[in-house]
């Protein structure tokens, strides 16, 4: 990081942990050329690009489960020491939350299915602590990295749009299951078929349209995360260029603000889940 130019330490900071699989003959960014195809840790962005589709992003996955699995210890822990007498700050936060919740679910999904709430629940916590993330200080991770020699990190999940996309999809299965499930597959396809237009000789135009609708609702989901969290993370990175004077006349205003889109993309996330599933549960 110390030496680079500009573009070079925007670059380095918004470069994933890549682990993949480059070919047989490929020259290496240190100069070392493969005998044969190699899974390995990219050494830089072009690297990581050169291994295509089949590539992992290991920080991506490590921060995902990680803030999973803080939910997950967090929020068990807070319920097996629930009290009614004395509930402690903790208990009440997370209490907030989870009434905050049902009083959505039951405002917003018009079916009836116990697992909406816990969907609900998991789906804006989640979401919540890996865009959280984006509060530790840009230098403060890739630096604490590069002294263990792990030459790329970037911690923050939703600023990949492989995290956003992958739960955006997990949403969509979720939406095609409980539509045939509730539907069936004949009533589904039907609904697909026959709307909006209830005739036989539009039902090619009621596929297609409904069918782009359909597939819309991921990307908007995975795309509108991605959008405000890369943008923010971008904003972040350009402030940390600045002289030290002006890194905190600009970044202690947009780190507040910023708290309020991190809970606000977190709620949009969960609202749209719970609309998408409400929308599965209706019969036409």
């Amino acid at each position: 990081m110390a030496g680079e130019s500009p573009a070079e330490y925007i670059q380095h900071h918004l470069t994933n942990l890549t682990y993949g699989k480059l070919p047989e003959g490929y020259e290496r960014a240190n100069g070392t050329v493969l005998d044969e195809a190699t899974w390995t840790i990219a050494k830089s962005g072009t690297e990581a690009s050169d291994m295509g589709f089949m590539a992992f992003h290991v920080d991506t996955l490590f921060m995902s489960a990680l803030t999973g699995i803080i939910f997950l210890v967090l929020f068990r822990m807070v319920a097996k020491a629930a009290t009614p007498d004395q509930p402690g700050k903790l208990q009440n936060a997370v209490e907030m939350v989870v009434e905050f919740t049902q009083d959505l679910v039951k405002n917003t999904f018009h079916g009836r299915n116990p697992m909406i709430g816990p969907i609900a629940l998991t789906v804006f916590v989640w979401v919540f602590l890996q865009n959280s993330l984006k509060l530790i200080p840009v230098d403060y991770i890739p630096a604490l990295t590069s002294a263990m020699g792990i030459e790329y990190s970037n911690i923050v999940p939703t600023t990949d749009p492989n995290a956003t996309f992958g739960m955006a999809i997990g949403v969509f299965l979720m939406m095609l299951y409980y539509s045939i499930k509730v539907k069936g597959l004949g009533g589904f396809t039907k609904e697909l078929s026959f709307s909006p237009f209830n005739h036989w000789s539009m039902t090619w135009f009621n596929l297609v349209l409904e069918t782009v609708g359909l597939l819309a609702k991921p990307f908007s989901l995975a795309l509108r995360l991605f959008g405000n969290m890369y943008a923010g993370e971008v904003i972040f990175i350009l402030i940390a260029l600045l002289p030290l004077w002006a890194q905190w006349t600009l970044q202690v205003p947009w780190l507040i603000f910023h708290i309020l889109v991190i809970t606000l993309q977190a709620f949009i996330f969960m609202v749209l889940t719970i609309v998408y599933l409400s929308m599965a549960h209706e019969e036409h």
